[in-house]
């Protein structure tokens, strides 16, 4: 039989350890949350990144064989530079402490970034939005597609990713101005998509159209594509990295928000599509391979801002109605006689500001649809003329700047030759052109 005496701190000693479990636990908790969170983030991070080899495959296979290697390297190098200049600059400027303009402090990530109240590491969050960086300079590749000197693409490339793009980002997710009037841009169709769709506007204008697709009357000429599959399945891996685009912006896996995200940017994009398909039938009457494409693609970037705001029908409502935009809008660049061989002003600059406008609309909370007032409809196009204002003329100067000192533009005869072999001295199909002394030095 057990004394008294003994078994009295024998209960009091379980009960200091039971305590102290309880108390053990919460930093546990806490701790998974964070590696979970943590590891969705970079997870989602290497989605986002993936979707550059699809708008490499895009941007290939809608231009000719003779610039494909062109586009690759653009593609490689706009992701490069621009990674090291946003490791620079541009992430200072985006999310460091500042004023409702411009952030100045943390350049080269020297700084903790305490305003930003992250959960998670800063160097997985640093990630997550170099990519998304990285995204907004690679859209002005595509409208600026067969007739750009690589040299002077690098140098708008690096001011994109570490200035023009970085303010905007500061304003709606920095802290800055429009997030402080509450502008809703969860993913960024305005701040990824329709800055890079006004500066690839204003690219082309500049650069002028690619010799050949323009009749003297206006008319246009289809200069097509070498590779309606690469195109194709770079449509399919920016669908599937926008699973990382937008879910992902949560920054948070133990978010349950995550799953209703996902299946809103999918209805979009499906809806985007498939209304893409029958606009086209109806006009041309064949349903367009390209423009079906580009709907998905324009369904995807109009959603992204309202992605966690909007409901499933608003959803489909929404990429709905960027299938017809997107058709309309690239015949009337045409008819304007702006060449944009991808389609990227139409589906990145006009979706996106559409699909940001469409949330002062649809947004469950607040949307004027929804038995709100007109304030966020407001907000959202302040927000929308406001990046167009400073976008578009910044990048026009540039792009002006850039064409009279190291040049914009190749001349007729490399344009002609192609980009491969007078900007980078190869070809991409070599077995499939003639076997003669001019061509076999490139192989």
């Amino acid at each position: 039989m057990i004394k008294k005496p003994i078994i009295v701190p024998v209960i009091i000693l379980m009960l200091i350890l039971l305590t102290s479990s309880v108390y053990a636990s919460e930093p546990t908790i806490k701790s998974n949350q964070i590696a979970i969170d943590t590891i969705w983030t970079l997870l989602a991070a290497f989605l986002v990144f993936f979707m550059q080899a699809g708008f490499a495959m895009v941007e290939a296979g809608f231009t000719r064989a003779k610039n494909a290697g062109n586009i690759i390297m653009k593609n490689l190098m706009d992701f490069s530079a621009g990674t090291l200049i946003f490791w620079a600059v541009g992430f200072a400027i985006m999310f460091g402490a500042g004023n409702n303009f411009i952030g100045y402090r943390g350049f080269f990530l020297q700084d903790n970034f305490n305003n930003l109240g992250l959960d998670i590491p800063l160097f997985a969050f640093w990630l997550f939005q170099a990519v998304f960086a990285a995204t907004a300079a690679t859209i002005v590749s595509g409208a600026m597609a067969e007739r750009t000197k690589f040299s002077g693409y690098l140098i708008y490339s690096i001011i994109i990713s570490g200035f023009i793009y970085p303010v905007i980002g500061h304003w709606i997710w920095g802290g800055g101005w429009l997030g402080k009037l509450g502008m809703i841009d969860f993913a960024g169709s305005t701040v990824v998509h329709s800055v890079g769709g006004w500066a690839a506007l204003a690219g082309a204008i500049v650069l002028g159209p690619r010799i050949g697709k323009y009749n003297k009357d206006g008319s246009a000429n289809n200069l097509q594509g070498h590779n309606l599959l690469m195109a194709a399945l770079g449509v399919f891996i920016l669908w599937f990295g926008w699973f990382g685009f937008n879910p992902g912006s949560t920054v948070s896996g133990t978010d349950p928000a995550i799953g209703a995200i996902a299946v809103t940017t999918n209805i979009a994009a499906a809806a985007g599509a498939t209304m893409a398909m029958v606009v086209s039938w109806y006009k041309y009457g064949k349903p367009g391979v390209g423009m079906t494409l580009n709907g998905a693609l324009a369904g995807l970037v109009s959603i992204t801002a309202g992605c966690a705001s909007v409901s499933n029908l608003g959803a489909f409502i929404i990429g709905t109605v960027a299938g017809v935009i997107i058709i309309y809008t690239v015949e009337f660049l045409d008819k304007i006689n702006i060449d944009d061989p991808v389609g990227a002003i139409a589906v990145h600059g006009v979706c996106g500001a559409f699909g940001t406008t469409a949330v002062g609309l649809f947004a469950i909370n607040g949307g004027l649809l929804y038995g709100g007032s007109t304030q966020l409809l407001s907000i959202q196009l302040l927000g929308v003329l406001s990046v167009f204002i400073w976008t578009f003329p910044l990048a026009f100067i540039l792009f002006k700047v850039i064409d009279l000192s190291v040049g914009l533009r190749v001349n007729k005869e490399d344009e002609l030759k192609g980009l491969d072999s007078s900007e980078h001295n190869t070809i991409s199909y070599p077995d499939f052109l003639p076997t003669t002394s001019h061509t076999q030095k490139f192989i």
